[in-house]
């Protein structure tokens, strides 16, 4: 990625676009209960079969449904838009009665049942915010801001709801803070319903269904994208692992909040300016980049180096997911945006998954200087491997929907 040049969209122009803040505060609503509940979901089923083996057996699996279906999820909310509020109430509901099962100490099959059954039904708040963007932004500029803008507090709401959440689940009940999701569920994407209906027709297209249309999958140069991010997510996970086994408990979450920081400063930093170079080539410099970072405490072992590290690999991480946001427009035809946002997000999940599965496995058999030049391998092999895949892409015209307009610069 080359440097930053002047000319970038503001945040505030963004949010000015007609229809941008409320669709963009009613997704937040939704997005809030993502955040606010794995803790309490894990509590209150631990609490309902009395094993924490049982407890995150069953929210991994609720977790993988979420994840592997999403794909799925978004396809039919793109292509029948009716579907998002007809999954929010089954989400909704399935939440408050599993939170009045836990609460009223039902049968543990059936507690296991309903929260595996809850991880089918997530509706696909944030694909589907992005494609809003994509529809609502004018010139790749604003489109940039605005997925930034997106992705930035997306990323502070996955921050600090877990933190939210284990001090409402300690105030009060875990089954109580499933309730709360439910509730909140149902407020944010009934708002979103509500700003969806009042907004122009443009904003609500979609696109017909023909017989054999190929999935995003096929097209050329997303499958390497995705790569790259299930790569990205993978080498975080091995990295906080090592950074727990070569530090402890109480470090890592200190030093895991960096992660998030850098995420939310390169996000701002990368949304409120105009960079150089072919959008295709910055998911690879990042990715290189990020592989960088994580190598440092290889060369100089010690929790300073690592939260260094970690600040500058989150940077690295959330502007590789804005740049795949965008690309998303560029490889993936009208139609199928929604769907493809989705399988960015499936992948840097399954690969966080594969990260801690992997990680484990290593330091069961090496030290945590061995995890983190695993880490840096990993994502720097994948990098090698996809980028020419990716760079002979035609990345970056803006979409014929979307003409490039005189932009307001800040």
């Amino acid at each position: 990625m080359s440097g930053p040049t002047r000319g970038g969209a503001s945040f505030r122009a963004v949010l000015a676009l007609p229809h941008a803040r409320r669709l963009f505060t009613a997704a937040m609503l939704a997005r809030a209960c993502y955040g606010l509940l794995p803790l309490p979901l894990l509590l209150a089923l631990q609490q309902a079969t009395h094993s924490y083996t049982l407890a995150g057996a069953t929210a991994g699996v609720s977790g993988l449904a979420t994840a592997l279906l999403g794909p799925y999820r978004a396809r039919l909310v793109e292509r029948r838009p009716r579907t998002l509020m007809l999954f929010a109430l089954c989400y909704a509901a399935l939440l408050a009665t599993l939170a009045a099962v836990c609460a009223a100490g039902g049968p543990v099959p059936l507690v296991l049942g309903l929260a595996v059954l809850a991880g089918f039904c997530p509706p696909p708040v944030g694909p589907l915010m992005r494609t809003l963007w994509g529809r609502l932004a004018r010139g790749e500029a604003q489109q940039q801001a605005a997925l930034s803008l997106d992705t930035v507090a997306e990323s502070t709401v996955f921050a600090l709801g877990p933190v939210l959440g284990a001090l409402l689940a300690a105030a009060g009940t875990p089954s109580g803070v499933l309730g709360c999701c439910a509730v909140l569920v149902l407020v944010g994407f009934g708002l979103l319903a509500r700003a969806l209906r009042t907004a122009p027709d443009r904003l609500r297209a979609t696109a017909p269904v023909t017989a054999g249309a190929p999935t995003p999958l096929r097209q050329p140069g997303f499958l390497p994208l995705l790569l790259v991010v299930l790569a990205t997510a993978s080498g975080l996970s091995l990295f906080e692992l090592g950074v727990l086994a070569a530090w402890g408990t109480v470090a890592t979450g200190i030093l895991g909040t960096l992660f998030s920081v850098g995420g939310v400063l390169g996000g701002l930093l990368y949304g409120r300016r105009a960079w150089r170079g072919p959008l295709t080539r910055r998911p690879v410099l990042l990715a290189a980049a990020a592989a960088a970072a994580y190598a440092l405490p290889v060369l100089l072992h010690a929790a300073p180096t690592a939260g260094l590290a970690l600040l500058m690999a989150g940077a690295c991480t959330d502007v590789l997911l804005i740049t795949s946001y965008q690309l998303v427009d560029r490889l993936v035809p009208e139609g199928s945006h929604t769907e493809a946002g989705a399988w960015v997000n499936t992948a840097f999940n399954l690969g966080a998954a594969a990260g801690s599965a992997l990680g484990g496995a290593v330091l069961d058999r090496a030290g945590p200087p061995v995890v983190f030049a695993l880490t840096a391998a990993v994502i720097a092999g994948c990098a090698a491997l996809c980028a020419p895949a990716l760079t002979q892409q035609r990345g970056d015209a803006p979409s014929a929907d979307r003409p490039e307009e005189a932009l307001p610069v800040r």
